[in-house]
Order: C-alpha cells, then sequence, then structure tokens
C-alpha cells in the first residue's frame, strides 16, 4: 500500500497488505483452512430448531494469525477461499487485522467453506459441514507463496488440511519448505471428528506429520482420542505415545484448568485464570497465539523452564480473555488487556 510507514527497506511482498513480514525476523506464518462460521441467534437449540443464523469468520489457523497479530506481532496466513464475496470478506477481515494475506489464493470453482454449528441444550457441538469441496480443499502446491514461507520464524498448521488432496500435498510441500529455511514447526491437531472420513482415517492423518513438529499442542480429548483410550492425566501414556524424540515442546491444554508441558528436559503445568465463559469458540486458537507470539521474539523458551512458565500463564490468559466474548476474533485480545488480566489475577490470589 502506498506511502505504508511501517516498511523499513526490504523489497515489499507482491500484494503485501503490511510490508512488516519483508523485513521482520519474528513472522509467524498460519496455514490451513479459512471459513464462515454460521451460528444460531439463539443459545441451547439444534440446528434444525434454530430460527436465524449469525456469520462469523472461523478457522483455527486464520483464527491463531490474527492472535498473533493483534497481540503486537508480526503474522501472515496461508490459504484459500473461494472467488466469492464470503472469500473476499474474509480475507478483508485479516487486512484489517494486519495479517499479511498475499499468501491467500481464490478459487473460482468451489465456494468459500461454510459451518453450521451449534450448541444444543445437553451441551453437545453439533456441526453441519458445506465443503463438497469447499475452496481451502482445493489449495495446490503450485500456489504456495514460497518466499513467504521461508521468511516464517514459526510456520503454523493444523490436521484438516491433511483430510484431501491437493490441500494436502501442499501442507506436506509447505511444511518441508518452512523446515529446510529453518522455521519452527508448530502444530495443534485440532481434531474435528466429522470432517475425516473415519476415526481410523482421523488418528491415521493427525499421526503421519506428528513426528516432523518442533511444537505440539493438544487437548485432553485428542490424547484420549490419539492413543486409544489412554488416560490423558498420566504422563507415562502421554510420554510414550505422543513425545516423539524430535520434539522440543508437548502442550497439553486442559481448558479453564491451565496446561501441562513437556520438553526433554523437564515438566510441570500452569494454572488457568478464572473468568465467566460466555463462547468457548476460539479459546484454544488464543492460547496458541498467545503462546507463538512469546515464542516468535524468544525462542529460548524451548530451554528456559522460567521464562517457558511465564509464557504459558500469558498463553492461558489469552485463551481465558476470548471465552468472555461472543465469536473468536472479535473476541481476541490485545496484549495490554491479558497483561492487566494477569495483573489482576496475581493481585487476586
Amino acid at each position: 500500500m502506498a506511502g505504508n510507514s511501517t516498511t523499513g527497506g526490504g523489497e515489499d511482498l507482491p500484494g503485501d497488505t503490511n510490508g512488516k513480514s519483508a523485513n521482520n525476523n519474528s513472522l509467524v506464518v498460519s496455514f490451513g483452512e479459512f471459513l464462515i462460521d454460521f451460528v444460531p441467534t439463539v443459545g441451547g437449540v439444534s440446528l434444525a430448531e434454530a430460527p436465524a443464523f449469525k456469520k462469523a469468520p472461523g478457522g483455527a489457523p486464520a483464527n491463531v494469525a490474527v492472535c498473533v497479530s493483534r497481540l503486537g506481532g508480526t503474522s501472515a496466513f496461508i490459504g484459500k477461499v473461494g472467488d466469492d464475496e464470503f472469500g473476499h470478506m474474509l480475507a478483508n477481515i485479516l487486512k484489517e487485522n494486519n495479517v499479511d494475506n498475499s499468501g491467500m489464493r481464490f478459487d473460482h470453482s468451489a465456494r468459500t467453506a461454510l459451518a453450521f454449528v451449534t450448541l444444543r441444550a445437553d451441551g453437545e457441538r453439533e456441526f453441519l459441514f458445506f465443503r463438497h469441496p469447499s475452496a481451502d480443499m482445493r489449495l495446490h502446491e503450485s500456489e504456495l507463496d514460497i518466499n513467504l514461507i521461508k521468511q516464517a520464524k514459526i510456520f503454523h498448521f493444523g490436521s484438516i488440511s491433511l483430510i484431501e488432496e491437493p490441500c494436502k500435498s501442499a501442507q506436506l510441500a509447505a511444511m518441508d519448505i518452512a523446515k529446510k529455511s529453518g522455521s519452527i514447526l508448530s502444530y495443534d491437531p485440532n481434531l474435528r471428528l466429522p470432517l475425516w472420513p473415519s476415526a481410523e482415517a482421523a488418528r491415521k492423518g493427525i499421526m503421519s506429520i506428528w513426528d516432523q513438529a518442533d511444537l505440539i499442542k493438544v487437548s485432553e480429548d485428542e490424547i484420549t482420542f490419539l492413543t486409544e483410550g489412554g488416560d490423558p492425566y498420566d504422563d507415562s501414556v502421554v510420554m510414550k505415545n505422543l513425545f516423539h524424540p524430535n520434539l522440543k515442546l508437548l502442550i497439553v491444554t486442559e481448558g479453564p484448568a491451565g496446561c501441562r508441558y513437556y520438553t526433554k528436559t523437564f515438566k510441570g503445568r500452569v494454572s488457568g485464570i478464572k473468568v465467566k465463559p460466555v463462547d468457548t469458540t476460539g479459546a484454544g486458537d488464543a492460547f496458541v497465539g498467545g503462546l507463538l507470539s512469546s515464542l516468535a521474539s524468544d525462542l529460548n523458551l524451548f530451554q528456559d523452564e522460567k521464562r517457558l512458565r511465564e509464557a504459558l500463564a500469558f498463553a492461558n490468559a489469552c485463551g481465558a480473555l476470548t471465552v468472555t466474548e461472543r465469536g473468536a476474533i472479535p473476541a481476541l485480545p490485545t496484549k495490554q488487556a491479558v497483561l492487566d488480566a494477569l495483573t489482576k489475577h496475581h493481585h487476586a490470589s
């Protein structure tokens, strides 16, 4: 953009929206799906009973990119949407949130993915996905912004892009480029069973790239699923099944209770902060965004337990603040809000 004063020398990327990424060595690049969630305007109903739906941007990797940016970091998103009103709306949301969207692509023959999501009266989430196929599944390896990937200090991804070709090959290629250029690979498996052909396929697909990640964030339910019934609170289950030899850090999130961390040399837990939950959408993505924003400016967190614990307390607070408002992206906090919440929490405890 003309007159963008944030560009400090360094050539601008083609179509770069904020110039920061070209010369900033703390870039977090997030890869994967970006879609529209339709949420009922009233709570506690099934999709069939919902009188009306409100649209909200969704997709874990995009939420993470926006979170990093809102916390003052530098981020970019790579993925594909439809060449339609919704796809352009999503690209704009990134731009408004200072996320570099130059790695986004628009598909002319498939639509932006839609997901209808409701929290039924019995507390279960009900999903109805429109992806037959959706644009995000049709990102080809040839469409990857290789320069952008090579600049990533951290390259973050999930497992949903592994379900279908061609985006599966695109993700594997992107991970390979990032790895070869020295990026830290961050993985949030983000299990969405209804999207996979079967539970077996999901387990196999999610585990197929497990040993390539430097950092993995996994939830209690995901541990039970991936270990076929293992106790998520048993350290030996976690270490034996999920801690691979190249892993620098494994995080187990426990919702409002906080998280546990495992490295080769130390392990422990960091408690969360208590809030009044309104909507849990995006809490895990905010946690990841909070952790990656700390990590992007300080890779020593992997070795320094004290600093890691501070970063995890910060990430826990990011997740907590996100549940106090509706929607994922609108609820993502600023750095100041997180620091204020932590200060308040310390005085209270």
